[in-house]
This record gives C-alpha cells, sequence and structure tokens, in this order.
C-alpha cells in the first residue's frame, strides 16, 4: 500500500478525509494513497502530483479569499458568535420571520461582529456589506437542549418495535399496512404503551422487482405505497358495486397465490394492489391531489419514468437522465396521468400514515408511531437523479471490516458531499427530517454516526478500499433538533457498533437518546448492571439484526450462520460459548430476583427468561424502553442476517409465534402472552408515576 504523503495528507484533511482510522479491535490502520484521491475526487478536487496538490491548495486559498464568511454557520441556542468580518462593512441579520438586526462590533476587535445571545432558533441570513459589494451566509441558530417530547414530561415510556410488513390481519394484502399499524397502536396503548417503532417506511423502487430491504430505498422523504390499504380509501367506499368486487378480487386471487407463504412476496403484493389502485385512481370523483409541491412532482416524473422505461437507467432515452433537461419535461407532459397517478400515492400513503398516528394518540399515546430513518438511499435512486451535485460521484457507503466480517460491507447507498449540505445550509438534511416528521411522533436515526462521520468506498473498489469522511456534526445534529423541536417529536439515535464515547456523550448533552441493547452492554465480560444504563436512551433486549429473544436463546442465530457457511470456527464452539453467555444472564437474574418461580404458571421456560431480561431493563433509569413484538408472542426466527442478500428472506420472514404458527393482528389482541410481557414494561411507568408522586 502506498503511503499518503504529509503534502496530500495535509489536503485530504481539509476535507475531512481521513487518512488512518482506528477499527474496532482498537488498531489503527493507514488508509491507502488511491483511497484518498478517489475521495478527493469525489468533491472534484483532482490530484495525482505534488504540483496538483499545491495548485489545490491554491485554489482552495483563494476560494476562502473571495468568501470570508463561512456558508454556513451554526450556533446553539443561548450562545454568543463572533464571526470575523472586513473592516468598515455593516453586518446585518436577517431573521427567519423577517425582523431585521444590525450586528455591533466587537469592543476589542474591529474585525470581529457579534452574534448576540438572544437570537431565536431558526434559519437566518446573515449578510456582510462592503464597499465592494454584499457577502452572504446561512446562520442556523439550533437548540441548546432537545429532550423528550412536551407531552411525555418526566415519565419513561415503552413500546413495541414492530417489522410493520411482518404482521398480517385478516384484511390486509399479504404484507402489513398503515391500518394494520393503526391497529397495533391502537392495542398496545391499551396495554399503556407510549409509542410502536417501525422499520423505515420509505419509498421503494415503483414497480418490481422491489427490493425487499426497507433500508435501501428510493426517497427518504417519501412512503412506499405497498402499504396503504385500497379498502380505507374514500375512492373504494364511493366506488360503485362492480368495481369494488374486482378490487376484491384481486385481493382474493392475491391471497389465494400466496396465502401464508413463509416468506413475504412484495412483488406480488404490490402488482396486485397497484392494479387496484389504479383502478380507484382512475374512478375518483375528485382531483386527490394536493397542492402542487415541486419535490413531489420530480419524486413522480422519476417514478414514471422508471415505469415507462425500467430500472436501469443506462437504457434509458437520452435526456431522461438529468431531472432539469428539456427531454424531462417532454416525458411528463406525455405522461401526465401517469405522474399524476404517483403523486395521488404518495398523498394517500400520507393521510393513512397521519391517520395511524391519530389513531395512536386518540388511544392515549404520548408519542405515537416512531419511523426509522435509513442512512442513506441508492446511487440509482430519485434522490440522486434529482439533485445529483448533492451526492459524491461514484461513491458509496459501508463499513470497514469488523469482527463479524472481516472483509467490510458495502451498502450501495450514495454519499452526500459534506461541502455541498453546507452551501446549501443542510436543506436536503432539514426537508427530509421535517418530511420524516409529518403524521409521526418521532424518527429512530439508524447508524446515527453518519451524522458524523461515512465510511466513503470509492467507485469500484472492495468495503475495505474505503475511509472514513467527516461531516459537521453541529449542524447535522442542530438541524435534527432543530425539526424536532419544531414538531414536538422523539428522537432516537442508534449508536450500537463502532462509536467513540465522547459521540455518546455529545448526543446526551444535546437531550438526543442513544440506544442500548442488552446483549452488547458488557463489562469486563460481564452483563453490564441495569444502574449503569444511560438515561438518555432508548433499552431493549434485542435489535433486528438480531435473533428475537426466543430464538437467541435457542442459537438460532448461529444455525443460521452455521447453515450459510458465514461462521469462521466450528458451530460446536458457538454454542458453547453462547451457553457460558446465558448461563452468567441466568445466574445474574436469579441473584437479582428477576426470574423466579414466580412467573405465571402457563409461561414456558422460554418466555420467564424473556420476560426475566425485560423485567433487567425497567431495573435500569432508561427513559425508554423497546420490546420486540416478536418477542412478545415467542417468535424465533430472524428478520436479517447481517452480510446476506437472498442467501437468507431478509426483510421477508411473517410474525410467528413460539410453533412457528403465523400470527395475526387480530391474534395480539387476544394474546395473553403478548399481555404479559406488556405487564412487565408497563411496571417501569407505573414505577415513575409512583415516583413523581410523592
Amino acid at each position: 500500500m502506498t503511503q499518503v504523503e504529509p503534502a496530500l495528507r495535509e489536503l485530504a484533511e481539509a476535507y475531512g478525509i481521513a487518512v488512518a482510522y482506528v477499527g474496532n479491535d482498537g488498531v489503527r490502520r493507514e488508509v491507502s494513497r488511491a483511497t484518498v484521491i478517489a475521495a478527493l475526487a469525489a468533491f472534484e478536487v483532482y490530484v495525482d502530483s505534488t504540483d496538483d496538490i499545491a495548485n489545490a491548495f491554491d485554489a482552495r486559498r483563494a476560494r476562502d479569499r473571495d468568501n470570508p464568511l463561512p456558508a454556513c454557520i451554526v450556533v446553539r441556542e443561548g450562545e454568543p458568535r463572533r464571526i470575523a468580518a472586513p473592516a468598515g462593512s455593516d453586518a446585518l441579520l436577517e431573521l427567519e420571520d423577517g425582523t431585521a438586526l444590525t450586528l455591533n462590533r466587537a469592543r476589542d476587535d474591529s474585525l470581529v461582529v457579534e452574534v448576540p445571545p438572544t437570537v431565536p432558533c431558526g434559519y437566518h441570513t446573515l449578510t456582510l456589506r462592503t464597499s465592494e459589494g454584499s457577502i452572504t451566509s446561512s446562520l442556523i441558530v439550533v437548540p441548546r437542549f432537545l429532550g423528550m417530547p412536551a407531552g411525555v414530561g418526566s415519565r419513561r415510556e415503552w413500546g413495541f418495535a414492530v417489522q410493520i410488513y411482518s404482521v398480517r390481519s385478516q384484511d390486509s394484502w399479504a404484507i402489513g399496512d398503515f391500518a394494520d399499524l393503526a391497529a397495533i397502536a391502537e392495542w398496545s396503548a391499551a396495554l399503556g404503551a407510549g409509542y410502536v417503532l417501525t422499520n423505515p417506511l420509505h419509498a421503494a423502487e415503483p414497480t418490481p422487482p422491489m427490493s425487499p430491504s426497507p433500508y435501501s430505498p428510493t426517497s427518504r422523504r417519501f412512503l412506499n405505497p405497498i402499504y396503504i390499504r385500497p379498502e380505507s380509501l374514500d375512492e373504494y367506499v364511493a366506488a360503485p358495486t362492480e368495481l369494488r368486487a374486482q378490487i376484491d378480487r384481486l385481493r382474493t386471487d392475491l391471497l389465494a397465490g400466496i396465502g401464508d407463504a413463509d416468506t413475504i412476496d412484495r412483488d406480488a403484493v404490490w402488482t396486485a394492489k397497484s392494479r387496484a389502485l389504479r383502478l380507484l385512481f382512475a374512478n375518483r370523483t375528485r382531483d386527490g391531489i394536493d397542492t402542487p409541491d415541486p419535490d413531489l412532482e420530480e419524486f413522480a416524473t422519476w417514478c414514471a419514468i422508471v415505469e415507462v422505461c425500467g430500472h436501469d437507467s443506462t437504457g434509458w432515452p437520452t435526456g431522461l437522465h438529468d431531472a432539469c433537461a428539456n427531454a424531462v419535461d417532454d416525458f411528463a407532459r406525455t405522461h401526465r396521468g401517469l405522474i399524476d397517478f404517483y403523486r395521488w400515492l404518495q398523498n394517500v400513503a400520507a393521510r393513512q400514515l397521519a391517520a395511524a398516528q391519530s389513531t395512536a394518540r386518540e388511544a392515549g399515546m404520548r408519542v405515537g408511531i416512531v419511523t426509522d430513518l435509513a442512512v442513506g438511499v441508492g446511487t440509482a435512486s430519485a434522490e440522486v437523479w434529482a439533485d445529483p451535485m448533492t451526492y459524491a460521484a461514484g461513491v458509496t457507503i459501508g463499513a470497514p471490516g469488523d469482527a463479524y466480517n472481516s472483509l467490510g460491507q458495502g451498502w450501495g447507498l450514495a454519499a452526500w458531499r459534506p461541502d455541498r449540505l453546507e452551501q446549501t445550509a443542510y436543506r436536503p438534511f432539514r426537508n427530509l427530517v421535517r418530511a420524516m416528521l409529518r403524521g409521526c411522533g418521532g424518527i429512530r436515526i439508524d447508524h446515527i454516526m453518519g451524522l458524523f462521520r461515512l465510511w466513503w468506498i470509492p467507485p469500484g473498489g472492495a468495503p475495505n478500499e474505503g475511509t472514513y469522511v467527516s461531516y459537521d456534526q453541529d449542524a447535522m445534529v442542530g438541524v435534527l433538533m432543530l425539526e424536532a423541536q419544531r414538531a414536538d417529536a422523539l428522537i432516537v439515535g442508534e449508536d450500537l457498533g463502532t462509536v467513540e464515547v465522547w459521540v455518546r456523550d455529545y448526543l446526551a448533552d444535546r437531550g438526543i437518546l442513544g440506544t442500548s441493547v442488552l446483549w452488547f452492554e458488557n463489562v469486563d465480560g460481564a452483563p453490564l448492571p441495569p444502574e449503569r444504563y444511560r438515561e438518555y436512551c432508548m433499552a431493549s433486549v434485542t435489535t433486528h439484526d438480531l435473533a428475537p429473544t426466543g430464538g437467541y436463546l435457542k442459537g438460532a442465530h448461529i444455525a443460521v450462520r452455521d447453515q450459510l457457511g458465514l461462521l469462521a470456527r466450528p458451530a460446536t464452539e458457538e454454542y458453547a460459548d453462547l451457553d457460558v453467555v446465558l448461563q452468567g444472564w441466568r445466574d445474574d437474574l436469579r441473584a437479582r430476583g428477576l426470574l423466579t418461580s414466580d412467573d405465571p404458571p402457563n409461561a414456558d421456560d422460554g418466555e420467564q427468561k424473556i420476560l426475566a431480561l425485560h423485567r433487567y431493563l425497567v431495573a435500569s433509569p432508561s427513559r425508554v424502553l423497546c420490546a420486540a413484538l416478536g418477542d412478545a408472542v415467542g417468535d424465533l426466527r430472524l428478520q436479517n442476517q447481517p452480510g446476506t442478500s437472498d442467501e437468507y428472506p431478509n426483510w421477508r420472514v411473517p410474525l410467528t409465534d413460539a410453533d412457528e404458527q403465523p400470527v395475526r393482528v387480530e391474534d395480539l389482541r387476544v394474546s395473553a402472552r403478548a399481555a404479559r410481557l406488556a405487564a412487565v414494561l408497563q411496571a417501569a411507568q407505573d414505577q415513575a408515576d409512583s415516583s413523581s408522586s410523592r
């Protein structure tokens, strides 16, 4: 590997490109020269020779001289900020509401102006007027502390984590949908839950084949219409009898074809459901399309192009690759009806998600629906097509090698350019967060380290041939907090894996919850005592990347990896190590009086252990507790096996019980087992209420 020379190292660091990093094993690794050069090229900085590096530095210095103000300045609420300004210039601050303020010079330095600490949170504009003209910058004032939503206050909350596609009902189309989500929220609220956490609901491909992974979306700003319940639409209710019968037959034929299949068939579901929705769209008595939205128009146009021209954009007619090209305008005029259909789908999906949130809140939930934000979008996605300049050309993101995958992970997702985010005052990110918070009560940020740094993989490179590129966390986290504060929303950051301690402290200082998974919380090889769990975190026993607790106790995760040839050592050794870990947990749970003979006599051994492990969480100070819905019904099968795609049916596993029988939404309402787990979690809420009333 060619080493990075000092001059190139300095240039790379100026762009936030790491030339070395520390892996999760604590070992420092150098990044190759070729990777650094490729990362710079993604910033449109092309270097190879010593002269190229010097010229790149000269160009950057010239740019800084021409723009004495940063493109975007981020300030925490209540903090004064001193900003360099040319002598003799006037400094004006226009607040988001239109109010204009003249900024004073610092008494001890005529080249510095001061932003007073009284400036409110918001997106403001700073202008320096000099004899040579005006210089403008964005000033974003972000909350000092986010904390819990106002309706939660000092209470502890608990809820179920639901892979909504996996939870079907008697009325759904072989996949869980927004109506099922509303029903689950209503049911769990009656048991005391304050929220329901779902998998990402982001848009997928508009036509089959559709990616099963909700973490590989085509857009994070728009919803996946596969979750629409056609029969809930006004258009269905008002439809003629013959049309309703036609739609009913589509559903009946779908269920007859796949019924209670062992895997979720999204392609079959969407083929049938989209036909039904097209019939309803064609028969609508009103436009059904809300106020014009340029971003929605753009997304709907992309969907229409994909339907007409195919998923592979290399086969598209010339001109359609550029969202701003005349050819796209011509396409839109020719396919106006199809574009309006895709716009209508988004409006319908948004209304049904909002209805689920309304149902949750009316049922007593203080938070309601919490959706998951995936770390990125695909390189051939609608978002990259609509705004390619914001993304690093050719770069994908992933993760370096670790103990679970020594070759690293390539996720095939596009990377935002940090410099372009700054130049746009983080508008793409704030629009994303704002869109996600419509119709729900909170967001879980998958891989929140992505707001701090991302592992960039050069074009054509292997996952381990990448490097970390830094983002302005003060801006990214600050914008997240500002949008969440305005929406009064709960924010949870998934800070598992290779995360430095200071990141967790940083998030806690800003009132953003982290994530604690019981199996990962250890100290000196022993379970971390619950008293030492973080207060500002969402604590759970398991997560969607692990087996449900019942399966984990049986070694289901080992069995799957062994079957797929993913184990680095014999399965017997893996099972032996698991037995040691589980024996340690049994001993600790019994010593704490959490695993006792007082458990319900009709609870089997596996359920007793699941209840005991959740009692362990209740003993922690964590403000939010989370239980997988699979744990409530005894599910054993993994939803996802990291490092695989088609080798395992990732994100296609229906919810089943301990006997691997399908569990429907209607079954939850009469499940004594689910009620017992809810009662354990509700004890945390009851304890908090009792303490606050003293």
